[in-house]
């Protein structure tokens, strides 16, 4: 009922930035909060930013200060600007929604995740 497209992962030397983005569509009235989740390998998928839709924001302490999360709600697209990479941010990269459809009933939805890899 609710479709997430994520794009922008790749490769980047330390030190550098990527762009990540997850756009939104289906049975879409409002969205709550969007954020941002990885998984590295061997360990459990972790909370790296969120925004809520009125645009407060919330950072794991590990990307406070090189990450930064923004939202365009007109597009129902979050944006995830991550600078300073280190390789320890290497990990899959998902997009998480939680919206609200005409009929008021509230959907959590993910995205396929992208790989995010910062070569030392």
């Amino acid at each position: 009922q609710v479709r997430l497209v994520e794009s922008g992962g790749g490769l980047v030397q330390a030190g550098g930035s990527l762009r990540l983005s997850c756009a939104a569509s289906g049975r879409i009235v409002s969205i709550n909060v969007m954020g941002w989740y990885r998984q590295a390998p061997g360990k459990q998928r972790e909370l790296v930013a969120t925004i809520t839709s009125g645009g407060i924001t919330n950072y794991a302490d590990s990307v406070k200060g090189r990450f930064t999360i923004s939202r365009d709600n007109a597009k129902n697209t979050v944006y995830l600007q991550m600078d300073s990479l280190k390789p320890e941010d290497t990990a899959v990269y998902y997009c998480n929604v939680k919206s609200r459809d005409v009929v008021g009933r509230w959907y959590d939805s993910w995205g396929q995740g992208t790989q995010v890899t910062v070569s030392s």
